[in-house]
């Protein structure tokens, strides 16, 4: 008699929700990292349950406040210094349309938290995080989506 291999098994709700996920292990001295199925492989369970896994998808509301909180700063500055930023993250097709659009959006009372976003953004691509350039550019463009929307009348 041979002893079978017992089938790893979860509880029906603990693996719909490990499935959700995407799972990584901890990046290594080179920032790689390996992803992970708690849901499938038991090892990778374990893991999960040590607490080693993150879940790339599941962003915590206490960063998630901290992020806002520092890109929804009131900050205002001249339309010449804005012109200079504008030049310095945009190619020169995209300087012009932006510029204005920032432009209308500081003037404007619901889209002001974009152009609070440009700036903030920028300040921090200046100090030398990169990434945030992109934050720069996808703030001019929730600064046109904010400006097109128009008012549903109440019927």
């Amino acid at each position: 008699m041979s002893i079978a291999k017992q089938k790893f098994k979860l509880p029906r709700k603990k693996k719909k929700f490990l499935k959700k996920g995407i799972w990584l292990y901890p990046a290594d001295e080179n920032g790689d990292s390996l992803s992970a199925k708690p849901a499938i492989y038991e090892k990778d369970y374990l893991a999960f349950k040590e607490g080693s896994l993150r879940n790339l998808l599941n962003r915590s509301k206490k960063k998630t406040k901290e992020f806002r909180k520092n890109l929804d700063k009131e900050v205002f500055v001249s339309d010449e210094m804005l012109l200079t930023f504008v030049n310095e993250i945009f190619s020169d097709r995209y300087e012009q349309d932006s510029y204005k659009s920032l432009i209308r959006a500081k003037n404007s009372k619901k889209a002001v938290v974009a152009y609070f976003n440009f700036l903030n953004a920028f300040e921090i691509y200046k100090n030398g995080n990169d990434s945030y350039a992109n934050i720069c550019c996808m703030s001019v463009d929730l600064a046109i989506d904010l400006l097109s929307s128009k008012k549903k009348s109440k019927l």
